[in-house]
């Protein structure tokens, strides 16, 4: 990792809640931004954001997501996921986290990641798939 990742910077992507990442359990009338969608999406921000802080050869993997989904989304609206560096302790970097759309706090919460060398994790995936006979 880069001295550049430090407590405190944040990184804001907005996120447009097309069909795909809605649930329309109350009917088709009524799809809203769904759970499993919120969290892809904010790992991805968290990821894409600490891509800019790592050396070549290292990326990051979701370690843990602690969240609470405050208010539904509609279709065709958009949610700003801003992620903030809470704690970096090595390579485990915690972030905090909100959710917005146009009118209310959507999610807020903490996430997890650790910051990995991208071919010795091929080469642990590799050989635990081996050793499980894949």
């Amino acid at each position: 990792m880069k001295g550049s990742l430090v407590v405190g910077l944040s990184k804001t992507r907005r996120w447009s809640i097309d069909e795909g990442r809605t649930i329309g359990i109350l009917g088709p009338e009524s799809r809203v931004y769904a759970t499993p969608y919120l969290i892809h999406d904010l790992e991805t921000t968290c990821r894409e954001f600490l891509l800019e802080h790592v050396e070549s050869g290292e990326d990051s993997v979701g370690t843990k997501v602690d969240l609470d989904h405050l208010a539904p989304t509609p279709l065709g609206m958009w949610v700003d996921i801003t992620v903030t560096v809470a704690k970096v302790n090595g390579r485990a970097v915690s972030f905090a986290f909100t959710a917005a759309d146009a009118l209310d706090t959507v999610a807020s919460g903490q996430h997890g990641r650790f910051v990995a060398d991208v071919e010795k994790t091929k080469a642990r995936l590799a050989a635990k798939a081996q050793k499980a006979g894949l």
